[in-house]
């Protein structure tokens, strides 16, 4: 292969590199079929990114061209804001077409962002077949297996044999129902073997039945050792199954054990995503759709974090106002502040980032929790004293006073102890209540290394130097 067949690593990231401009051009020209033409051969990843980027009204004209024929597969990789203003262009009657094109999971995900009105719309313009299992999938609960599954799975029972079963696919691939969808489904990574009642009694991967012998019964090569995922479960639950156990499928099923679905790793990926993302959004007090909201969304949205954070200022500000005179007295004491308070804050912000992020991948629990904290509090008493000696030596060169850079080391140690302490258990206790960590934990640890470091340094100022 020559160098220049090679993609760069920016072409790798994003291989229709360009496309966007070119596509802009072709739009304003008004040239409909050259429009078409570059979204067919664009991949529907490629084609979603390429929609979340246009504004609003272009967005709107792309969706007028390509109407009678939405790519499906586009739909489904949509972020969810765009998405909805897509539905909203497309129209039910089309809406419904494109649905009726998707996988089950695919389907529902994108069913259950609907207004209950245009649900209703929706599914009644949706085969009967598809309808049901639509309904069925939004009775679960949302972000549960239930809703994650794909209704379509390949099972076969107990008493066949491999030859029964590779015939049985080879079979079903040929044969249509009538509608022009094959019964089985488009991608599948294993087989589900039943007994009578359809139960799940064991797995095959697709590999091992290619690899077996055709009179080798399906019993004597299935893994019994199933992790079954009850309908209700949550889907950060079953991101953590599919990590700790590495699996590329795992079954769905019902409250009597009946297998209803399956849930792939092409959306525990998406689910592993969406729940990293929420909580990196959520530290910082905005929404997953933040950027592709209107203004005025986003605004509102922002509002509310902001006037928490605004209490929590005022809060701080009056522990201020306690020493006022103590401050008239030594300038000096205001100048340094700031950086008590804000060393607190970053120290307590990585104890905080550990603790949120054990407790999303499981590693954080009653059993170990003590010790966590113990070490985050002694992490912050360690590099407590080591900032406490360097700080105290640049406020005694810089203001000529000794007394001072006692008074500001030792506040150091204790804000830095305190935010190492706080960082860790604040977000214990959120969740222990059943609140998301990512959600309040960073407005309490400000609010409390801010207190506690004001509090202490001038507190042990007025104690010690006048």
């Amino acid at each position: 292969m020559d160098n220049e067949d090679i993609p760069s690593e920016e072409q790798v990231h994003d291989l229709e590199a360009g496309a966007e401009q070119v596509f802009l051009n072709v739009l304003v020209s008004g040239d409909e079929a050259g429009v078409r033409t570059l979204m067919g051969e664009l991949h529907p990843a490629d084609a979603a990114d390429l929609l979340e980027r246009l504004g609003a009204d272009e967005r709107a004209r792309v969706v007028e061209i390509l109407r009678s024929d939405f790519d499906s597969e586009i739909l489904s990789e949509l972020d969810e804001t765009v998405r909805d203003h897509v539905v909203e262009c497309l129209g039910v009657e089309n809406v419904a077409a494109v649905i009726a094109g998707m996988d089950s999971d695919d389907a529902l995900e994108v069913i259950e962002e609907l207004d209950e009105d245009e649900q209703q719309q929706v599914l009644d313009a949706i085969p009967v077949g598809d309808r049901t299992l639509i309904e069925e999938g939004l009775s679960y609960p949302e972000d549960s297996a239930g809703r994650l599954m794909q209704r379509e799975v390949v099972t076969i029972p107990t008493f066949w044999n491999v030859g029964e079963t590779i015939d049985f696919l080879r079979k079903s691939a040929d044969r249509d129902d009538g509608e022009g969808e094959n019964e089985l489904p488009t991608q599948f990574y294993a087989l589900f073997v039943v007994d009578p009642s359809h139960k799940p009694v064991g797995t095959i991967p697709l590999s091992r039945i290619l690899r077996t012998r055709r009179p080798v019964s399906v019993t004597d090569i299935m893994e019994t050792e199933m992790k079954l995922l009850p309908v209700t479960t949550d889907q950060e639950d079953v991101a953590f199954v599919f990590r700790q156990r590495d699996l590329v499928s795992a079954p769905v099923v019902d409250d009597g054990g009946r297998l209803v679905g399956a849930v792939t790793i092409d959306d525990v990926v998406d689910v592993i995503d969406e729940e990293h993302e929420e909580d990196i959004m959520l530290l910082g007090g905005v929404k997953e759709d933040d950027l592709y909201d209107a203004t005025l969304d986003t605004t509102r949205a922002r509002f509310m974090w902001l006037l928490i954070n605004l209490g929590t200022a005022i809060l701080a500000s009056i522990v201020i106002g306690l020493f006022d005179a103590t401050l008239e007295q030594m300038v000096a004491l205001a100048v340094l502040m700031p950086i008590v308070a804000s060393m607190g804050g970053n120290a307590g912000t990585q104890s905080l980032t550990v603790a949120v992020r054990a407790l999303a991948m499981k590693e954080l629990t009653s059993t170990n929790a003590v010790r966590v904290i113990g070490k985050e509090a002694l992490v912050g008493v360690f590099n407590g004293v080591l900032f406490a000696v360097l700080i105290g030596i640049v406020v005694w060169l810089w203001f000529g006073s000794v007394g001072l850079g006692v008074v500001i080391g030792l506040a150091m140690i204790v804000n830095m102890f305190v935010a190492g302490l706080a960082g860790t258990t604040i977000p214990l206790a959120l969740d222990r209540m059943g609140i998301d960590p990512a959600v309040a934990s960073s407005v309490f640890l400000t609010t409390l290394t801010d207190v506690v470091g004001f509090f202490v340094f001038l507190g042990l100022a007025a104690l010690l130097l006048f």
